[in-house]
């Protein structure tokens, strides 16, 4: 069976790639300062720019969409600060294949020789697998790169997120598209598209860069005798490609003209974005994703179906598909502009994120916490929990929050729609609570 590891030193990160290699194989960059669109991390003042000037690295966790960079900038990691390169995939290795990784680190470190492991997909490692990470990350036998596109704080184990640095990755904007195209353009000759149709392509890879040049290498190896425009180009590919004006400003420009029209309730001009961006070819899936996230940042539960007319949206028009099924995007997005709005939701998650994160790893008080065994009972939890079914108006009082946090408010209904009820029940529970605790 093929080893799973790719061993490697930095100068056969420097290799010259097959003739026969795919385009982005071939575009791989060789130096971080190649490394398009995430400038943010790699340039001088970015994390890894500074971690690489120090000549030491932390492990880190890179946390990004598909085809921005992660596995480019592990392998770039060791190479500029002289480190051995092993690589793992979370698909196909064990905890078998990963104790051998470490063996091999630590008969390197005996020699002098520090050792990055890079491990891709690390969120697919279940909770042992990755727990097994952690002497060795601890004892600096190597240091760790993971790559994920999941959240780590939902997908890694909280022991190993404290022992590395998460580094975000953006989505390629389209100006570093733009530029990777180029570098494509550079080596394999001008595409078969005219100025709009490359545009739209650019377009359609959605921030992933190794999509736009995979599309870019089907346009070369098709041969085309001539120029594509928009239109052709969205058939070749089966895919619908949009059409933008040459600065390529429009597609964010009508995205934004939308939001803004939907949140100032003016559904006439809404309707007019909205078209503008279905007529020239935009993904309806995309405006619907929008939408759908526009419903819970700016109506929020001052209408608690806003949400569930888009979605309700997205299931017509993939069960009918186009152009029959534009009529239920229609639908949402007038119900979206007419409806009350509150971005009451959209602040307290702000607020309450920022509040998680400063709290750290506080406990909930003992009494809600579950005791499932005898001495989890024995050091009190569960101890004084007053079940509010039980409460003669369904409601205890009770004090919820850390012992050491004081109680906090991040969610504020606004005096509009549904969010009115919810207010008054709100202010009914704080009563009761002041009640229960003799401040009344």
């Amino acid at each position: 069976m093929a080893d799973l590891f790719a061993d490697e030193s930095p100068q056969q990160n420097r290799d010259e790639p097959r003739e026969d290699a795919p385009l982005a194989d071939k575009l791989r960059p060789r130096a971080l300062d190649e490394v398009i669109g995430q400038e943010h991390l790699t340039g001088p003042e970015g994390a890894i720019g500074r971690m690489v000037a120090a000549g030491r690295l932390s492990s880190m966790i890179l946390w990004g969409p598909p085809g921005t960079g992660k596995t480019s900038i592990a392998r770039l990691l060791a190479d500029a600060v002289g480190m051995r390169f092993i690589s793992v995939s979370a698909v196909f290795s064990g905890v078998g294949d990963l104790k051998k990784a470490f063996a091999e680190a630590e008969t390197a470190a005996k020699m002098g020789q520090r050792t990055l492991l890079f491990v891709d997909e690390i969120h697919r490692f279940n909770r042992a697998q990755q727990d097994g990470f952690l002497p060795f990350v601890e004892r600096g036998t190597v240091t760790l790169v993971g790559a994920t596109t999941e959240n780590p704080s939902f997908a890694l184990n909280a022991a190993l997120l404290s022992r590395a640095q998460v580094l975000i990755l953006h989505r390629l904007d389209a100006r570093a598209l733009d530029t990777l195209l180029a570098r494509g353009e550079d080596l394999g000759g001008p595409l078969p598209l005219t100025a709009e149709a490359r545009d739209a392509l650019v377009a359609s890879a959605d921030g992933d860069g190794r999509f736009l040049l995979n599309q870019a290498e089907t346009l070369y190896n098709a041969k085309i005798p001539e120029p594509l425009d928009p239109a052709a180009l969205g058939k070749f590919l089966q895919r619908r490609v949009a059409v933008y004006d040459k600065d390529r400003d429009g597609h964010y420009n009508l995205i934004s003209a939308l939001h803004k029209s939907l949140r100032g309730s003016d559904p006439q001009a809404a309707l007019y974005y909205m078209a503008r961006m279905l007529t020239a070819g935009e993904e309806p899936l995309y405006v619907l994703r929008r939408l759908v996230r526009f419903a819970s940042e700016d109506i929020g539960l001052a209408d608690p179906q806003a949400l569930v007319q888009c979605l309700a949206a997205k299931d017509a028009y993939e069960f009918l598909g186009s152009p029959e099924g534009e009529l239920a995007i229609v639908q949402a997005c007038l119900y979206l502009a007419t409806a009350p709005k509150s971005n009451a939701a959209y602040a307290a998650q702000k607020a309450v994120w920022k509040s998680a994160r400063e709290t750290g790893s506080l406990s909930p008080p003992a009494n809600i916490l579950n005791a499932p065994t005898k001495l989890m009972k024995d050091i009190g939890y569960g101890a004084g929990y007053v079940y509010d079914h039980e409460a003669d108006d369904g409601f205890s009082g009770a004090d919820y929050w850390p012992e050491g946090m004081e109680p906090q408010e991040y969610y504020r209904p606004v005096e509009r729609g549904f969010e009115r009820e919810v207010a008054k029940r709100m202010e009914w529970w704080d009563k009761k609570r002041r009640e229960r605790r003799g401040d009344e």
